[in-house]
């Protein structure tokens, strides 16, 4: 059996909803032991937020984001069950939450204390706002205040949110991302001698100076996430002064760069040079658009914005989607249909247990976990409860 890359990579699940539960599936899927921790009796939000709910009563969100792991279900209000929390993070690589801040710190299992007190944990912590911040970060709030929905839908309608959580989805990956640059960075100071948990200069005090403390606490919020994401949308604002505003399924600084309607479905053609303009519009016929001089560079269509798009909506509409994709193609002009979402999973390995697999050096190893499905093995054997869970899945 291959070997992936976190294995023996120990991260302790304190997360819930979106963002996190990505975070750590990510990493799962990498090869990291995942214990992930729930309320007793609910558990993780989003196991009710259904229908739809599988045949064993779980539901497809919690579903999309928590293979891979185990379970256990722990209350911060009983002493015993904040001990085995402790105790995880004692032998854990990473503890990634997103409670309200100072939940933990009430309870005694707040960052610094246990970053403090462990030399070689790193802390990374979700939040919508950030730390100093204690609004509730839901996704839709986000894209409202991160500017998303300011450019999002028709240029004549009203704000849009986009159709997927990706606020969530965006602020999950930041902190893989984050997790994968501290472990990496660890990797690389341990072969320079600079940081083993063996022989840490702070290892017999069992506390880090507040520098090096503050080097292992990663934060990310959502909405810095979704501002970041902003990309060229900002970088056009700042330059310009000028606020962008929406342009439904056109591009501010492409043409043409949308959605038209062909015979029979939707398709998008999405130029992106000056060659492939001239490619696309020989391809659907449009040879006065070609040979047209004011319309040879980007610019120049930018300013003949109307004729170019009205020009090839006319032509799209006279044949199928599949006639123009075969011809856009050939020609080498980005274009597609427009799926809904089950043709589009044909395309993909999917399952209604374990989701959209992962890609290469990433495996699925287990499916969702049910609410405490491992509390008594944790709790028995701590991260050991992993290997047994392994060997188990492998007889």
């Amino acid at each position: 059996m291959s070997t992936l890359p976190l294995e023996g990579v120990r991260i302790l699940d304190l997360t819930r909803v979106l963002a996190g539960p990505l975070a750590t599936m990510i990493l799962s899927d990498l090869g990291a032991d995942v214990i992930k921790i729930e309320r007793p009796g609910t558990g993780d939000d989003t196991r009710g937020w259904g229908p739809p709910f599988d045949s064993r009563g779980q539901s497809a969100y919690f579903l999309s984001v928590n293979r891979n792991k185990l379970s256990v279900a722990a209350d911060l209000g009983v002493e015993a069950d904040r001990a085995l929390i402790a105790r995880l993070a004692t032998d854990a690589d990473v503890v990634i939450e997103n409670f309200k801040p100072g939940t933990l710190e009430r309870v005694g299992l707040g960052a610094d204390e246990l970053l403090a007190r462990h030399p070689g944990l790193t802390w990374c912590t979700i939040t919508g706002f950030g730390l100093e911040s204690a609004r509730l970060g839901y996704d839709f709030v986000v894209q409202a205040e991160s500017g998303w929905m300011s450019i999002t839908g028709e240029a004549d309608g009203a704000p849009s949110k986009i159709g997927v959580a990706l606020a969530d989805v965006l602020a999950g990956k930041d902190a893989a991302i984050a997790i994968l640059a501290a472990l990496a960075g660890r990797g690389a100071a341990a072969r320079r001698g600079a940081l083993r948990r063996e022989d840490s200069p702070n290892h017999s005090s069992g506390k880090g100076a507040p520098s090096e403390i503050a080097s292992r606490r990663l934060v990310v919020s959502l909405i810095h996430s979704a501002t970041s994401a902003l990309v060229n949308v900002a970088q056009n604002a700042l330059v310009s002064g000028a606020p962008p505003r929406r342009w439904g399924n056109a591009h501010p600084n492409l043409v043409p760069y949308q959605l038209f309607d062909a015979a029979d479905r939707a398709v998008v053609i999405a130029v992106g040079s000056d060659a492939q303009f001239a490619a696309c519009a020989r391809a659907l016929g449009l040879e006065d658009l070609a040979r047209d001089a004011s319309l040879v560079t980007n610019a120049g269509r930018l300013a003949a914005r109307d004729r170019v798009v009205n020009a090839i909506a006319r032509a799209v509409r006279s044949e199928s989607a599949a006639h123009w994709i075969a011809r856009l193609d050939a020609a080498g002009v980005p274009c597609g249909v427009v799926k809904p979402v089950l043709e589009a999973l044909e395309s993909v390995d999917a399952s209604p247990l374990t989701g959209i697999a992962p890609r290469a050096p990433a495996m699925v190893r287990f499916a969702p976990p049910l609410l405490d499905e491992h509390g008594a093995a944790v709790r028995a054997a701590g991260w050991e409860a992993f290997v047994q869970a392994m060997d188990a899945r492998d007889r």
